[in-house]
């Protein structure tokens, strides 16, 4: 009996991560990254911008209830999973996944340390390198930078608007990346 209740708190558990996940996965694949921003539709593309989204929402729930700490847990664990189905999708073998998974989770736990300085200080022209060094590396003057900056400044909003309870059933909303406009970032921000 007593492990039946364990069971549909996993399952539970399991449905709130999954849900928030989808949501997630679903803002970092809204095509105007890809078409207004110019930002690679690949592999590498796609991760930098999972991992963004991952960030901000693990951000938003960070030094809240107990719950939300095991969510962005969670939600983080199942980040690294996706990764490790995708590597495998991309016919990379078994010994090989390791050793890309410990580089994948360095990058992403830089990118974490960087954007999150950024963000902490409101140091806008930090936040535009950290963007453009990580998502475009390949560009020495990356014009989506200052606009996918624009857009992580609506996100943080959007998610602080959120309540912990709301995001600790399953339901988190972010913005429409194509309704930004341009100049519309942090108010009082360092130029």
């Amino acid at each position: 009996m007593i492990l039946s209740l364990f069971s549909r708190k996993a399952k539970a558990n399991e449905a709130i991560t999954i849900a928030l996940y989808d949501a997630i996965v679903a803002a970092a694949r809204q095509p105007y990254f890809y078409s207004d921003l110019d930002v690679p539709d690949s592999p590498l593309g796609r991760y930098e911008m999972l991992s963004l989204h991952v960030f901000l929402f693990v951000r938003r729930i960070k030094g809240r209830s107990p719950a939300l700490k095991a969510i962005g847990q969670e939600a983080t664990d199942e980040f690294f999973r996706d990764v490790d189905h995708s590597l495998r999708e991309l016919g990379i073998g078994d010994s090989g996944v390791p050793k890309r998974m410990k580089k994948l989770a360095r990058m992403f736990y830089g990118r974490i340390e960087s954007y999150d300085k950024a963000l902490h200080d409101n140091d806008r022209l930090a936040l535009v390198a950290a963007l453009a060094r990580n998502i475009r590396p390949d560009s020495d003057n990356w014009k989506g930078a200052d606009l996918l900056a624009d857009y992580v400044d609506r996100v943080v909003l959007q998610l602080e608007s959120q309540t912990d309870d709301v995001l600790a059933s399953g339901n988190v909303v972010f913005p429409d990346a194509g309704a930004q406009q341009a100049g519309q970032g942090r108010e009082g921000s360092k130029q």
